[in-house]
């Protein structure tokens, strides 16, 4: 094992526990699974509004069917040794996309990029920021200095030597949310350009009318936690309201994780490059610990527990702390370029081939790193190897279907997901194809490959239509649909289909079902699944298995299979629900298009 790839695994391994879409469930500091924001009680959404949808014109018993073997097969070759773990900008990279040129060619589909290639190119940096000057704040003599690592965490994704800010007034600005829909906005009346602001972790939680002791379901999701309360979004609303610096004061106990994690996010973080080098963002992000917050707030002669309880009003307005802050980060700096891997099955109707469904998953893993039990190779078989050769299989049935679907079929191979879903970003940011052509996206990440299930989760439930015909798909397979149990946690949020989201598409995301099926016990499958995220989650021992059995993933497969035809030649575009918050983005982007 090389110096270079022991040091990119290492790194990957740090970002993936603090950014990437699976993170362990118990540690991820970005939470980790949740229903869509504003989305509809989802037991009961999709359910119902299945029977509004017309009966199919292909009943899902007469489509081709997924095999398993076939699945199988992709799965041993990605996930062998050979492929070194499939990380970003090595030779397991190389191998993968030359194995997924070569299968979309086998499979008769046209090449994705309309550049005549298979392959979107994704410019990436890795930047490794270290403390050059300490952060300071200052109130005329006073001073109060925050300890590198113990007391703040930061860095910049600026594509840049250095980053700073200097005599930066300092605001408290709440939960730093704008949400129309809410009737919300932390920044009303205060211009922050160029300030350092200061805010809470989280969505706000709201008490309920009718019951303190719930969460108001009608603001911010209630117990479910929206893209608001997301870490990631903190910091990209600061930069659209031209915040210098964002700090986030990291509490324990709302944030679900300890401050330990936040540390183990320091070292080499990667990002795509914008064209401006990332100077659109804030100088500096990062997290303070809430015992240096409230110094902070003690200092600007203001209470920080006082504050907080009315940064739970609509009518709050944000606080100006009367402090500077100062601080400054070098940034040691390396490029690589990576691909998505990107196939097209055009069409068959004139008037609407122009139009996408887009299909994704990552083939990206963890590479080479350090040893567990002897291995140094981090396979990433279920994850995603498994999703991989999932839609290769799902690409095979649509070159069969009949009648072909009257809409074009984008299968979307995104990298680096595990370094915080840039692949899926990059292209969301910078389509092959119109976003406001685009239908949907319907994402594929670690499916089940321990066999047939009764039921199938739905991660968001009752966010868009693409729901509806997930629930028509499901029953004609005899299963019914799971909303997701921990919706405080915010899985919708951390896997590829997000970037389309954010940016307005509809998305669907399903993972495996609990109760397995046929003769087994109802609960060996959610026994597996457990087990696989004690012991083989992230580890090299994510490999194929003697235990796998995966009808299962054809049986999700045959959904994803069946959500996507229908859409394709559905007569008008699937739209988020009421109330969802990415809903006004699309209405927009619709409203203006040609």
């Amino acid at each position: 094992m090389s110096t270079t790839s022991t040091a990119r695994a290492a790194v990957t391994l740090t970002v993936a526990l603090f950014a990437c879409a699976a993170c362990s469930r118990s540690e991820a500091p970005a939470q980790s699974a949740s229903s869509a924001p504003g989305a509809a009680p989802a037991a009961s959404t999709a359910g119902s509004a299945a029977a509004t949808l017309p009966a199919p014109s292909v009943p899902l018993a007469s489509m081709p069917k997924l095999d398993p073997a076939v699945v199988l097969q992709h799965v041993k070759v990605l996930s062998s040794d050979k492929f070194q773990g499939r990380a970003p900008g090595g030779i397991g990279e190389d191998l993968t996309v030359s194995y997924l040129e070569t299968q979309f060619k086998d499979l008769g589909l046209k090449p994705g990029n309309p550049d005549g290639t298979y392959v979107q190119k994704v410019p990436l940096v890795g930047i490794t920021g270290a403390e050059a000057r300490p952060l300071t704040f200052t109130k005329g003599t006073q001073k109060l200095t925050l300890k590198w690592k113990d007391d703040v965490v930061a860095w910049s994704k600026h594509v840049a030597d250095t980053a700073q800010v200097d005599k930066s007034d300092v605001v408290f600005a709440g939960y730093g949310i704008e949400a129309p829909e809410y009737g919300w906005n932390d920044f009303k009346g205060i211009d922050v350009k160029g300030k350092t602001i200061v805010v809470l972790v989280n969505d706000p939680p709201i008490p309920d009318p009718a019951d303190a002791s719930k969460l108001d379901p009608k603001m911010f999701g209630g117990k479910a936690m929206t893209y608001y309360g997301r870490w990631t979004y903190k910091f990209e609303e600061g930069a659209r309201q031209g915040a210098a610096a964002v700090l986030i004061v990291h509490e324990t106990v709302p944030a679900a994780y300890p401050f330990s994690v936040v540390q183990g996010n320091l070292g080499e973080k990667f990002d795509t490059v914008a064209p401006d080098k990332n100077m659109s963002r804030s100088s500096i992000e990062g997290w303070i610990t809430v015992d240096s917050a409230r110094k902070l707030f003690e200092m600007a002669g203001q209470n920080f527990d006082e504050l907080k309880k009315k940064a739970l009003s609509k009518d709050f307005t944000a606080v100006p702390l009367g402090l500077q802050a100062s601080m400054a980060l070098k940034n040691t700096l390396r490029t690589i370029n990576s691909r998505n891997v990107v196939a097209k099955l055009e069409g068959s109707d004139a008037a609407l081939k122009d139009e996408y469904v887009v299909y994704t998953a990552h083939w990206d893993h963890l590479g080479v790193g350090e040893a567990v039990n002897g291995d140094t190779i981090y396979n990433g078989a279920r994850d995603n190897a498994a999703g991989v050769a999932l839609m290769l299989e799902v690409a095979r049935q649509f070159t069969k279907v009949q009648p072909p679907p009257k809409r074009s079929i984008l299968f979307t191979m995104v990298t680096a997901e595990e370094q915080g879903l840039l692949g899926s970003q990059y292209y969301a940011a910078t389509p092959l194809y119109p976003l406001n052509k685009t239908v949907a996206d319907i994402n594929i990440d670690e499916p089940n490959v321990y066999g047939a299930s009764k039921d199938v989760t739905v991660i968001g439930m009752g966010a868009s239509d693409l729901d509806d015909y997930l629930q028509q798909a499901a029953q004609e397979q005899g299963r019914t649909l799971r909303p997701d149990p921990q919706t405080e946690k915010g899985y919708y949020y951390r896997s590829d289909h997000f970037n389309f989201a954010k940016q307005g598409v509809p998305a669907l995301y399903i993972e495996s079902g609990v109760e397995a099926a046929g003769d087994k016990p109802a609960d060996s499958l959610k026994n597996k699944l457990d087990d696989f995220e004690a012991h083989d989650y992230h580890a090299p021992s994510d490999v194929v298995k003697p235990d796998w059995d995966l009808s299962g993933a054809a049986q999700d497969g045959q959904l994803v299979f069946a959500v996507g035809y229908r859409v394709a030649n559905a007569a008008r575009f699937p739209e988020w629900k009421p109330g969802n918050e990415f809903k006004a983005k699309r209405d927009e982007m619709l409203r203006r298009q040609p």
